[in-house]
Formats: structure tokens, sequence, C-alpha cells
């Protein structure tokens, strides 16, 4: 992250997202695919690295081969081929950007859930701060439930940030500044939908 200043001298946190350049690899219809979409591919790949078959469906759309596919249900009208730019968007529009959160491995209760521990080290207790405490009921029901918030993996999972606003646009360098953060490590892969 990083922030810029508004018109207004008001310092605004933003994030600086390199989208695209993205080429339109395929065209899905309903009558050959049964659903309508538009799949774009992202990020160059050597050829020694890359299947045969999708080596092919490369060349068919004629670019080289890419690292990253994704398909978008609702998209403007594109042809195969067709090179897909920042010039998409527009300052002030407002954009849902997707991606995988930062892995943070097995975490107990207290960072994974906000629990605040057993209660402090006083009456007895030496070994059990950051724990959970008592899980399950009585006699009856004699389990604990499924979906029981307790220790586990954390983070690595899909997350959607919604309505984040576009501060700018640099096309020459095909760059976005969204306002706020966004999920995932530096130089992961995100999709942005308007």
């Amino acid at each position: 992250m990083t922030s810029v200043y508004s018109a207004e001298g008001k310092n605004i946190p933003c994030t600086v997202i390199e989208a695209g350049p993205c080429v339109v690899t395929q065209i899905k219809t309903v009558e050959k695919d049964s659903y309508a979409a538009v799949q774009i591919a992202y990020d160059d790949k050597s050829e020694k690295h890359t299947s045969k078959s999708l080596l092919g469906h490369f060349k068919k759309a004629g670019t080289t081969p890419k690292r990253k596919l994704a398909e978008f249900k609702e998209m403007p009208e594109v042809n195969l081929g067709d090179t897909l730019t920042v010039e998409l968007f527009s300052e002030e529009d407002w954009v849902d950007v997707t991606g995988i959160s930062k892995g943070r491995g097995f975490q107990g209760v207290v960072k994974r859930h906000g629990f605040g521990g057993v209660g402090g080290q006083t009456h007895g207790q030496h070994n059990r701060q950051r724990k959970p405490g008592s899980l399950g009921a009585s006699s009856y029901p004699s389990r604990v439930f499924p979906g029981k918030r307790l220790p586990g993996q954390m983070g690595g999972e899909q997350v959607k940030v919604l309505n984040l606003k576009v501060l700018k646009v640099i096309p020459e360098s095909n760059l976005i500044l969204v306002k706020g953060s966004i999920p995932g490590a530096k130089g992961a892969y995100l999709t942005i939908e308007k």
C-alpha cells in the first residue's frame, strides 16, 4: 500500500495494481458452451512451460502463452485476440477486487477469531491465557456442534473486497490506484470487476 494526496490536501491510503494488458483468448457462447462468457489471459509464459493443448488454445487466439486465465460473464463487446487495457476503467469508478488472502498457517482462537483468552493470569492460572476455554455443553448433546470456532488453518482463502474507488488510472504503465487495501501478497494475481 501507499498513499496519495487529494486536491483538498487529504492523505488517502491506496493500493497500486498492475492491470493488463489482457488478451481475449476465447468467447464462449450459449450454443457451443451452454453459457456465455469471455475468457481473458494475462502474464506471459514461456512455451517450454506450457502444455501442448494450451499452446494450441493460445495459437488460435493469436497470442503468446499466458500464465493466468479468467472468465467474465459480463463484458463489453470484444473479439478473439483483442487486447484489454486499464483504459476500461476510469477515475471515480467503483470496482470489486477478488484475490487469495495471505496464508497465516495454523492459528489459535485469539488470533483467528478474536477470543479474549481464559481471563488473565490470576486465579491460579499459569498456562492457558490464550486457550479457547470450555467447548461443549453437558451430558446433552454430549458433543461439540459442527462450525464451532476453534483453532485451525487461517488465511489462504478467496476474498472479495467490494466497492473500492478508483483514484487514478495510468494507461502508459497499465496501473490503477484503488482506495484502500486489497487481499493477497505482493505480486499475487487479482480479478478486478466493475
